[in-house]
């Protein structure tokens, strides 16, 4: 349904529902905490015994813990869109980053605005990175992650260079090997896989408005803050969520999202994270000098870099991303507190989510965008005490497109048409008719690729668009025997065609998905050999 008047649109929904007495309301609060960038495996709960994350574990202890979940699409502003609404990236008409801005974004209900118009407290703290239209009705000022013609509210950015003006961390000239953040505009010291490692940048390297001139992306910085153990975007965001929640008042439900930048790049950190890891004692990623022969995906001159093929920079890489985890850890541990402090913990609903994986070093590769396991998988945690079983874990593959549902449902109330579904079966231990997750690329005039997963098997998919010539590799990967995706069952494998009945089911079961949820390439895939 698509609705022009927001206001309006939030009256009709809230005629929807009856009303309950705030001063008796018992209805559950919600707690959203996000990351960016943070892939499945990053929790030591998920198995990862290299990392430290005591409170991402707790809530997993405490809560259910989804152990194939993934994302809607492997980038921010349309994973992040799909979470908000419960559609698909078609759906929402949020294909790419770019489309925050779009004027062709549908007009749709986001689970904060229904909870909003049936009386609950919608707040959002941190990183916002989804078309700010759904961001007007929240009870704060939401900032934007970068300046957009929607709001007159400085960015995020803007808002940490204030934060650490406020925290007296000041902007100074580097010495020695010191580089600038391009983000905070504040120094650190680099690791020797940051690309500008060893190269001056001194007054003369930085403009007359105190920017740096590198060419460089955020992907290219690792480093360490030596300013102290606040002088971070984590802190930053994570403080303001905590002042928030140490400001709601009792009587009234909230629902409020907690979104942490981190552990997306820059990838920089305070030493006394990084002091946490010795990089030396870090694995290695098996996959790291995979050849990409008969694989979805290719080397492009970025994927070249030296730098993420070299075992002793994936290691570095992973101290510090692991690091920047343990930061947003700790802020996780002060949400989960303030809980219990406030006596709220038992009827709060605490969802833990991140909108993406990162590779790192998985394939040779960094980054996101691929439907490798490293960047399309996530982690889900959800905890409501004396409702959701504690220590659960639930292996059905499910999606970005449910939270939608399952929040609604656990609030009491009836979801709106969306592309995903409750969870509340599975966390039931209840059989739920849809056991597969689906993921898609937006590049669609590429062919995506989308993305099926259903028990042990994997298949990526690039659709044959009218007569254009494919040039990417289509996969299927057992998952169980293949965990890290080295072995591709078809293209060009001579004995491919002893899966052909894997791959019959998983491109019906991907066919039947995208004509329920209206996706417009059916025929695109009916047209596609595997």
């Amino acid at each position: 349904m698509e609705i022009k008047n927001f206001g309006i649109a939030t009256l009709a929904l809230a005629a929807l529902f009856p009303k309950i007495s705030f001063g008796q309301d018992k209805r559950p609060n919600v707690l959203i905490i996000m990351t960016d960038q943070q892939r499945w495996d990053a929790m030591r709960c998920a198995g990862n015994l290299e990392i430290s994350t005591p409170n991402m574990d707790r809530i997993a202890k405490e809560g259910v813990q989804f152990t194939n979940a993934y994302s809607a699409c492997p980038v921010s502003v349309p994973a992040r869109t799909s979470i908000l609404t419960g559609r698909t990236i078609f759906n929402n008409k949020v294909l790419t980053n770019n489309d925050s801005e779009s004027d062709s974004v549908a007009k749709l209900q986001t689970f904060d605005m229904i909870l909003s118009a049936n009386g609950y407290r919608t707040e959002y703290y941190g990183k916002y990175h989804s078309p700010y239209q759904f961001a007007t009705m929240y009870n704060n000022p939401v900032y934007p992650t970068n300046k957009t013609k929607s709001s007159t509210l400085p960015s995020k950015v803007e808002g940490l260079r204030q934060y650490l003006d406020e925290l007296g961390v000041p902007v100074t000239k580097p010495i020695g090997n010191e580089l600038i953040d391009n983000m905070s505009l504040r120094t650190y010291t680099p690791l020797a896989i940051d690309l500008y490692y060893g190269e001056k940048n001194d007054e003369s390297e930085v403009n007359v408005k105190g920017k740096p001139k590198k060419k460089g992306g955020q992907g290219d910085s690792f480093g360490i803050i030596q300013s102290g153990d606040n002088a971070s975007l984590a802190a930053f965001e994570g403080s303001e969520g905590l002042k928030a929640l140490q400001n709601m008042k009792p009587g009234q439900p909230f629902s409020m999202t907690c979104s942490f930048g981190p552990p997306h790049p820059p990838f920089i950190v305070p030493k006394k994270y990084a002091d946490m890891y010795d990089a030396q004692k870090l694995s290695v990623s098996p996959s790291i000098n995979d050849d990409l022969i008969n694989a979805p995906y290719k080397m492009s001159p970025n994927s070249t870099d030296a730098r993420f093929k070299n075992p002793e920079m994936n290691k570095e890489m992973k101290m510090v991303y692991y690091a920047m985890i343990s930061q947003v850890d700790e802020w996780v541990g002060k949400l989960l507190d303030e809980l219990d402090r406030k006596g709220i913990a038992k009827n709060t609903i605490v969802l833990f989510v991140s909108d993406h994986g990162e590779l790192l070093g998985d394939h040779g590769l960094v980054s996101k965008n691929k439907m490798y396991e490293g960047s399309a998988r996530i982690p889900l945690l959800i905890r409501y005490p004396g409702v959701i079983p504690a220590g659960k874990k639930v292996e059905t593959p499910v999606s970005h497109h449910d939270i939608f549902a399952t929040i609604l449902d656990y609030t009491g109330m009836k979801a709106p048409e969306n592309d995903g579904r409750s969870l509340r079966k599975l966390i039931d231990g209840k059989k739920d008719s849809v056991d597969y997750a689906v993921s898609v690329w937006g590049a669609i005039n590429n062919g995506g690729p989308f993305m099926i997963r259903k028990g042990d098997w994997k298949m990526i998919v690039y659709l044959q668009m009218d007569d254009k010539k494919q040039r990417n590799t289509n996969a299927l990967y057992n998952l169980k025997n293949d965990p890290f995706e080295m072995n591709n069952l078809i293209g060009s494998n001579p004995d491919k065609s002893k899966y052909e009945t894997n791959v019959s089911d998983l491109k019906q079961t991907l066919k039947d998905w995208m004509i329920k949820t209206k996706t417009p390439y059916v025929k695109e895939l009916e047209n596609t050999k595997l």
